[in-house]
Formats: C-alpha cells, structure tokens, sequence
C-alpha cells in the first residue's frame, strides 16, 4: 500500500492527474505524512508562480433572498427563521467605495438566486463600478441564470462568475438539492460561462453529507479537466435551521489535504481559504494558505447585515468594520510568512488552460 501511496504522491506532484481511482485511493488511504509532503509540496508550486502573495477579494454579501432549497443552506426558500434583506445599487456601491479607500481591487458581489436583480439592474451596476473603478474586477456569485443573462453581463464589464458545482456525482448532487434543481442545468451553467470568457470558478464542500472518497475523487477528476481559474472549497458547516442540522462538519484535516491536492493538480488556480475554514479552527485560513491556498475574502458588507447572509452557523466576521477585518487578515497573513496583495490578482496569463 505504501508503495502505491507514495508513487501516486510522486505522479501528483509531477504535475499528471491520477484519474478518479487514483484520487480516490489517495483519499483513502493518506496519512499525516502525506499531507505534509503534499502541503509541502503544494505551496513550494504555489510560490512559483505567485510567490508568497495572497490576493484579497473584497466580498459584498447582497442578498439573502434565495429561490432554491438546498438542503444545506441557511438561506434556503423554506427556512422561515432567516431574517431577509437586499442592498440597493447605491449601498453595494457605498460598499464598493469604502473597499476601494482600502485599497480593495476585486469586488465580489454574492447573494441569493433573487429575482429583483434583473439583467437590467446588475448591467447597470456592473457598468457603474466599472465606469468609477475602471482598475478593479468584478466578479458574480449569484447562482444559475441563463445563456443570455450571462451574456448581458458580461457584456456590462463583469470579469469572473464563481459557481461552486457542489459535486461532481449526479446522485449526490440530488441528495443534497431540491427536485426542481439539477445536475446537469450546473454544469451547463459552467460550460457556458467559459464559453463567454469569464474567468470562471467551480467548488464544493469538504463532508457534506453522504460525501465518499469516491464522490470527492470525482471532484478532483472534474477540476483536472475543467481547469478552473477559481476553485472554492471549505467545509461543510451545518446549520440549525436545515435537514442537515445534525450531521457532522468538514474537517480542516481533510479540506486541507484537498487544497494540496488541487494546487498540485492544477498549479495556477486561485484558491481561497475560506470563511468556513476560519470558522471551524481558529487558526483555519492560515492552515489552508500553509497547504497551498492564495486567496481570502474579507468582508465588505455592511455590518448591519452580515449575520443575516448566514449559509451556516457560527461564522465568523460578522461584527467587524472592513478595515478592521482587513487589517486583521493581513496580520495573520504576516505572522506565517505572507504578504496580503490587494490588485485584481488575474490567474497568472497564459497559465490556466
């Protein structure tokens, strides 16, 4: 076993994809030293190409209004707990005002799939803040929409589309989403994205629930053919309010180990430790820039609303004041070796496909 383990380790870090039985065999049957030699192996990649920089995306949480009834959201249509709001164009753009003083060169602009934003509102706002900070990228986190509203808004100057694919099984994807969503409608959703010259973000969680090594090694299969310019992954964090309320959280063993694995894989992708990481150890988003991750994403909303954008329970940043936040995350970036970068931070040209 060991043998196996070590040459699959071996063909990973010399840059070959393993195949989804070869993933799978490597999720099942790693150990600490591995993941040390992975994580070693992932950042000495990472610094390659973006050297010790993590890039800081100033995310704006718009709405919490959402459609959908994904079985593991706090925002699902169905939990009637949620308090809902929406920002207008002129409160993401106050947002977006105060980013820039911080030096905030990519906004992200993430909500609920709700409908007031129209193609009509989002284009002007897109050109609003493309027109004001023509320096900076925009990028949209707001679900699946259609062919034509991707085209319109990317027509309006929207740079990146980050849609988290969730997983790349079909019969766990419909384990933890409504009938009235569907596999195939998300993947259609990535494929056109990259055809209209988004720079394009896929992930999915670490233990969601009814998650194997087989369902992750699909995961990973999927990212080495997709080629991602963005991948999101963290840990699944349950939350009160769901069917999933019960079930176990993601590890930060295994989100980690993945990180590795994804940034051997695939060297030039941009990948955040996220939120959920900072929220389930104290010292997450440092672990996960130690195994191979190069990007945050401080917060950018205002503070009034920040608990109510509540896809799980307990996370954390929810009270700071932007500057507060960013100052914060630069400190903990410093304190293991890292400098917080706030430019665009464009996959490196001519790395990614």
């Amino acid at each position: 076993m060991q043998e196996k383990l070590q040459a699959l380790a071996d063909s990973l870090i010399a840059g070959r994809s393993l195949g989804a039985e070869g993933f799978g065999y490597l999720l099942e049957n790693r150990t600490p030293q591995l993941a040390q030699a992975l994580a070693k192996a992932a950042v000495a990649v990472r610094q390659k190409i973006y050297g010790r920089a993590v890039y800081v995306r100033g995310l704006i949480e718009i709405s919490n209004i959402c459609k959908n009834d994904c079985l593991y959201c706090g925002i699902r249509a169905s939990n009637k707990n949620c308090q809902r709001y929406r920002l207008g164009p002129e409160e993401i753009l106050a947002c977006a005002d105060e980013g820039y003083r911080l030096g905030f060169r990519t906004f992200v602009l993430q909500g609920g799939e709700d409908a007031y934003y129209t193609d009509e509102l989002l284009a002007g706002l897109i050109g609003a803040l493309k027109g004001k900070y023509p320096d900076c990228a925009v990028t949209l986190s707001l679900g699946e929409r259609s062919y034509e509203s991707y085209k319109a808004l990317k027509g309006a100057g929207a740079d990146r589309y980050l849609l988290r694919h969730e997983t790349a099984d079909k019969a766990h994807y419909e384990s933890l989403h409504p009938p009235a969503m569907s596999f195939e409608n998300r993947m259609r959703c990535l494929r056109e994205l990259r055809g209209l010259g988004y720079q394009v973000g896929c992930g999915f969680m670490v233990g969601s629930p009814g998650q194997t090594a087989q369902t992750l090694a699909k995961d990973l299969q999927f990212i080495a053919e997709f080629k991602p310019d963005m991948c999101g992954i963290g840990p699944f964090v349950p939350h009160a309010d769901t069917v999933f309320a019960k079930e176990p959280a993601g590890t930060v063993e295994l989100t980690c180990f993945l990180l590795s694995v994804i940034r051997l894989l695939h060297p030039p992708v941009l990948l955040p430790a996220t939120t959920a990481l900072g929220t389930i150890h104290p010292e997450g988003r440092e672990m996960g820039i130690l195994s191979g991750a190069n990007v945050v994403m401080p917060n950018l909303s205002p503070v009034s609303v920040r608990e109510k954008y509540a896809l799980y329970d307990n996370k954390i940043c929810t009270g700071e004041e932007s500057a507060q936040c960013k100052d914060c995350l630069s400190r903990r970036m410093r304190s293991i070796g890292y400098e917080i970068v706030t430019d665009r931070g464009d996959v490196k040209a001519g790395e990614a496909l």
